[in-house]
């Protein structure tokens, strides 16, 4: 099963031993590629840049329709579909179908290009704790199912032992694997050297995975000093982390078809700013805070431990996004002091007349329709298209973009996305 995160495959878990192509491989590859670039050259894809272009700068457009549907993509493109026998290769492979999936089948808003992005080979260490038992490493599981987060952080008396995140790159393997994918895609295909080093910066997902749901939430009553006193360390070791991946180079800009926030397209002509002069940083960029983990706390609560340490990181970027699955409704009073906030998440749980209020035509508009009804093998198309109509009605002054996400699985059935992209576009054809 691949791990998909956010459009792309994470080519980080392919399996770096075998740096060889068999040939068989190669005209496989080659062949998808070719596919993509004809997919690319499409003029619907040019038009989809400019009015992601005009969307993303608060330019009144039609509501933009994206359908990224997560761990759903193993249904779409399954183990077996994948004819490429290396490890990488096989990556690669689901990689470039999905690409044909989108131009081909999907036929969503989001913009094919005739790129292959290889990001660096590395490892990270999250943080952790000096001598804990337990790894502080921790992924989702890739197969869409429940898992527990275990205490590493037991007690607040060690938190002098915490230890802080750490990247190493395996320069000698990403320059093998960059050479590689020239071998395979020169012609047709622009090769770039280009990683996602994080999705957000929102610092409580750390939280969660040193101190345990459970802990954490007692922790606000409990220990409040010491909920500063983590989230001060959090966010001065998230910076120090921003600041290695500044001072290496190692930042690529997002200002084009990337997945930026937790849905939309990068394209925007206000990034990266006049002052880049060849080396990438934070103000050139899109990023994203959220604190969907906390969403059982008060608004007030909120407030005081955990944003004015994401506003910090928040105001190093040139533009931010704020919110995931969390309602904002009652969030984005306080996240609105953010200068540079352009695009926040309206999720299921969010009452979406009240951040229809709230946001007008200041702010993206960011709709996240429920991913339940696709959860089926038969998709009940009442229930979609009644919701997708109800929030069309009451955003008709936002700027809105309607993202598809959140997808554990798609009952099996590849024709539940593309069924919901067609319902989408009817009813903002409607309008």
């Amino acid at each position: 099963m691949f791990e998909h995160s956010n459009v792309r495959v994470n080519f980080n878990k392919a399996d770096y031993k075998k740096l060889y192509f068999e040939e068989e491989d190669k005209k496989i590859l080659r062949e998808l590629a070719k596919e993509v670039v004809e997919i690319a050259g499409r003029p619907i894809m040019e038009m989809r840049k400019k009015i992601w272009t005009k969307h993303n700068k608060l330019e009144k457009t039609r509501p933009l329709v994206f359908c990224d549907p997560e761990n759903g993509w193993n249904e779409i493109i399954t183990e077996e579909q994948i004819k490429c026998e290396n490890s990488i290769a096989r990556h690669w492979e689901c990689y470039l179908r999905k690409l044909i999936f989108w131009g081909n089948e999907m036929k969503d808003d989001y913009v094919v290009e005739p790129y292959f992005h290889v990001p660096h080979v590395y490892t990270e260490k999250s943080w952790n704790v000096a001598n804990s038992k337990i790894d502080g490493n921790y992924s989702y599981r890739q197969d869409g199912g429940a898992y527990a987060i275990e205490t590493i952080l037991e007690d607040y008396e060690k938190m002098d032992l915490i230890t802080k995140p750490e990247i190493n790159i395996d320069y000698e393997t990403t320059n093998k694997v960059l050479e590689l994918a020239h071998d395979v895609f020169d012609g047709i295909l622009e090769v770039r050297l280009q990683t996602i080093w994080f999705w957000s910066v929102g610092l409580t997902d750390e939280y969660a995975r040193l101190r345990g749901m459970d802990k954490l939430m007692f922790d606000f009553y409990d220990y409040p000093e010491k909920v500063h006193q983590l989230m001060e360390l959090l966010m001065k070791g998230t910076m120090e982390k921003l600041d290695f991946l500044e001072k290496n180079n190692l930042f690529s800009l997002n200002n084009d078809g990337t997945y930026v926030g937790s849905g939309g397209i990068g394209f925007t002509d206000e990034l990266p700013g006049k002052d880049l002069n060849g080396h990438v940083r934070t103000q050139n960029m899109w990023g994203l805070s959220e604190s969907q983990i906390t969403v059982g706390i008060s608004p007030k609560m909120f407030e005081k431990f955990i944003f004015p340490y994401q506003k910090k990181i928040m105001e190093r970027f040139g533009i931010s996004c704020y919110g995931c699955c969390e309602p904002m409704d009652k969030r984005f009073d306080i996240v609105k002091s953010v200068p540079n906030l352009r695009r926040v998440s309206v999720s299921p749980w969010a009452n979406k007349e009240i951040m229809a209020e709230k946001l007008k035509d200041q702010y993206i508009y960011s709709l996240k329709p429920s991913p339940s009804p696709l959860a089926v093998s038969q998709m009940d198309e009442e229930v979609v298209r009644k919701e997708i109509r109800e929030a069309l009605e009451m955003t008709k002054d936002n700027i809105v973009e309607m993202i598809m996400k959140d997808n554990h699985t798609i009952g099996n059935n590849p024709k539940n996305v593309i069924r919901w992209v067609e319902i989408a576009r009817e009813e903002i054809e409607s309008l």
